[in-house]
């Protein structure tokens, strides 16, 4: 089993550090993210940081980058206050994957791709159309990491949208059912399979 120290690490050239540590922490979660600016041009970006923050309010966060660039997905959230996720499956990891290239605020990732916009519930934000589960949030609140300059930004939710096969009589999302893609790393897109789901467990 190979060591590696804080030291290797601070050593290494760049892309294989980021490659490391960007998969050490295991599979990620799959998410477009998509959002329409005030003057009505749409953007959607994939993101590997989406994470359960709680149930009751039901929020959810993700983590941006430093804003050392323009950050469109940002921006249009900050200034619109809202914005979709979207779980990326099996079919559209590809298209899902190039919108982590860099186009201005007015080219919209998804005239760039095959993804197509979908709005529903009189949310002003486009859903990603096709996707298994779509979900409109509302900016609630940020918060500066000052150890990297990154920002968690926290957002509750406003409405679930689900397709009904893969939506199990216990609240229970079968994501495996859907095809629900996974990220490894930063470019690694896998499809997890179920195997199991144990009860609530009690001390023995």
């Amino acid at each position: 089993m190979a060591t590696i120290t804080s030291t290797d690490i601070d050593a290494m050239e760049k892309l294989y550090r980021i490659n490391l540590i960007n998969s050490c922490s295991g599979y990620k979660s799959a998410n477009l993210i998509a959002t329409q600016s005030q003057e009505g041009f749409t953007n959607v970006a994939v993101f590997s940081s989406v994470t359960h923050l709680g149930s009751n309010p039901p929020l959810l966060g993700f983590i941006l980058r430093p804003n050392v660039v323009p950050r469109n997905t940002y921006e249009n959230i900050r200034k619109t206050g809202i914005y979709t996720i979207n779980h990326i499956h099996q079919k559209i990891t590809k298209d899902a994957h190039h919108t982590s290239a860099k186009y201005p605020k007015e080219v919209s990732e998804f005239d760039q791709t095959n993804l197509e916009t979908e709005y529903k519930s009189d949310f002003a934000a486009p859903y990603v159309k096709g996707c298994h589960v779509q979900i409109g949030m509302r900016y609630m609140n940020e918060y500066l990491i000052e150890e990297n300059d990154t920002i968690l930004v926290i957002g509750k939710i406003e409405h679930i949208h689900i397709n009904d096969d893969i939506l199990e009589t216990d609240g229970f999302i079968n994501l495996a059912k859907a095809e629900t893609a996974a990220i490894n790393g930063l470019d690694g897109y896998a499809i997890p399979q179920q195997q199991t789901r144990y009860p609530y467990q009690r001390p023995k």
